[in-house]
């Protein structure tokens, strides 16, 4: 497992694009938590069962008031896809807004920025650990050249960026929907202007997929315990055959120990990072509580918050495998 600081990851073989070498991650840099209740309020990753039902509006069919509300958070949170997560939660709209309210200024923060990037550093170094195989050399076999490969890398960065926030997002609202109060700083440091990367999101969706695809993704749905293929996967199964490749080489991973271990070291530091960021809007368990119950019944709206924390974390690992897969 991971020492604190640094770890120090030997490769042997080609995997991750390296031979014989010893990878180095930095883990220090970034801000640890400061709050006393990352230490005294618990957060199991926890799936609820049954799962609920979501409700979603797709991008391409969000209304005038919907695409606004869409437009506004893929900004603030540098994202260039709306995910599932927030379009099930905009379904609720008191909580959503309520959410939305005190979340916004915090996104903003150069605090949330390097929290999300601490996210991806946790889950990129725990798979350095898991000698994930390269499979560069196997799509060039297969004729895929320099500029779709490139392609491929670029998205999979998209979802390595993004992903992180999300997460925070999913974590900040179980917190608080669970009882647990977030810090009383509202004191944040702007963050830097920058750019929302572009990507456009061709979505490989069941219907459009053939028998190939289809099977890759009952696959994923198995093995993941989903019913749902999340919208990374469908993005890169837009080239079917390094997405056939690409899930055939991480499944092996998932479900290991060390890929338990990473995904449950990621869920820890997304509720500590959680309770220890700023809170400039002044986020509040009671005021989140009563907004979701205008909307529906709490333990409901609890459910669909609790699907999407349990899961991020493992998606977020799952992206970083399918990074290392192409690091040659």
């Amino acid at each position: 497992m991971l020492s604190a600081g640094r770890a120090r990851v030997p490769r042997q073989g080609r995997c991750c694009g390296r031979r014989d070498q010893t990878a180095t991650i930095q883990l220090t840099g970034l801000p640890k938590p400061t709050n006393l209740g990352a230490m005294t309020a618990p957060l199991p990753r926890s799936k609820p069962d049954p799962i609920p039902a979501l409700h979603t509006v797709p991008e391409h069919r969000a209304g005038e008031a919907k695409r606004a509300i869409y437009d506004d958070t893929k900004q603030v949170l540098r994202v260039p896809w709306m995910g599932v997560v927030a379009m099930a939660l905009t379904h609720y709209p008191q909580f959503w807004d309520t959410l939305w309210r005190g979340l916004r200024p915090m996104a903003q923060s150069a605090e949330f920025a390097s929290a999300a990037r601490r996210l991806r550093l946790v889950a990129e170094s725990g798979v350095q650990e898991m000698q994930v195989p390269e499979i560069t050399e196997r799509l060039e076999d297969l004729g895929y050249g320099a500029r779709e490969i490139r392609q491929i890398r670029d998205l999979v960065e998209v979802f390595g960026q993004g992903n992180p926030a999300y997460l925070l997002m999913a974590t900040i609202a179980r917190l608080l929907l669970e009882g647990h109060d977030l810090s009383n700083n509202r004191k944040v440091t702007p963050s830097r202007p920058t750019a929302t990367p572009e990507a456009a999101l061709i979505l490989m969706e069941p219907h459009h997929a053939d028998a190939m695809i289809q099977k890759v993704y009952a696959d994923i749905r198995q093995t993941l315990g989903l019913p749902f293929v999340n919208t990374d996967y469908r993005a890169l199964a837009r080239w079917p055959s390094y997405f056939q490749l690409a899930w055939t080489g991480a499944k092996p991973l998932v479900g290991s120990v060390d890929h338990l271990a990473t995904v449950e070291m990621v869920h820890a530091e997304a509720v500590d990072l959680a309770l220890s960021l700023p809170n400039p809007g002044g986020l509040s368990a009671a005021g989140l509580r009563r907004a979701a119950a205008q909307d529906a019944p709490l333990e409901e709206v609890l459910a669909v918050v609790q699907l999407f924390q349990w899961l991020l974390p493992e998606l977020v690992v799952n992206i970083a495998c399918f990074r290392a897969q192409l690091l040659g």
